[in-house]
């Protein structure tokens, strides 16, 4: 596990490389996941991903304050009015005790990526699914155990993994990396050329757009 911690995607290399800030429980990012999995399927040739968690909020214990759970289902209801197709599940607002949480989350993406790289993307897959369509609560561990089941994943290992000291460090680096990237805000994209850094507006209807102006600056290159 040490030795994939530390060659896994924690250092950019000089190759071309597309960063994306998320969190699994970012509701923009759920919107955003059906024209992200076309642009990296469309990416031009020598650009490699590179996925980030940003952590968008840190442990808490605390039931969510009911300003916080209003703004948060105005922002789902934004969201289906301005991505075509997204869809949620209000049901999760009197089913379940929310919690301003997404760090178990994120830790739950790089334990899933630690036993099985695979499966990482598959992870971040089941949370937003479970979250979004299901009412069931990514912020609670035991929902997070049943998820790795649900994927094939060994759930003692996972369970042990989602609470090691390498997961949080991993977590940690990759949140800083986002902010010394100045991605702060989630979806995010940042394409490196060279060492070159840009940022790229998120589209969230349309891969098209980030497509083009990903060829413009491999051009200009």
């Amino acid at each position: 596990y040490t030795r994939w911690l530390s060659t896994v995607r924690i250092l950019p290399s000089m190759a071309n490389r597309l960063f994306y800030a998320h969190d699994p429980m970012c509701s923009w990012c759920w919107g955003f996941r059906p024209v992200w999995e076309q642009l990296r399927a469309e990416l031009p040739a020598g650009i490699a991903v590179t996925p980030l968690l940003g952590g968008l909020a840190p442990d808490n214990d605390q039931p969510m304050p009911e300003s916080v759970q209003v703004h948060l289902q105005d922002t789902w209801r934004h969201i289906e009015q301005r991505i075509p197709g997204t869809r949620f599940n209000y049901a999760f607002w009197t089913e379940c005790q929310p919690r301003r949480s997404t760090y178990p989350a994120c830790r739950a993406v790089i334990a899933a990526g630690a036993q099985d790289p695979a499966r990482e993307d598959l992870m971040v897959q089941a949370i937003q699914q479970a979250y979004y369509l299901h009412a069931r609560n990514p912020s609670e561990t035991a929902t997070l155990i049943e998820l790795a089941g649900e994927i094939g994943l060994n759930r003692e290992r996972f369970a042990t993994d989602l609470a090691s000291d390498a997961t949080e460090a991993r977590l940690q680096h990759e949140v800083g990396l986002c902010r010394r990237l100045g991605l702060t805000g989630f979806p995010a994209l940042a394409l490196d050329i060279d060492g070159s850094r840009w940022p790229l507006p998120v589209d969230y209807t349309d891969p098209n757009s980030m497509l083009t102006l990903i060829e413009l600056l491999l051009e200009m290159d």
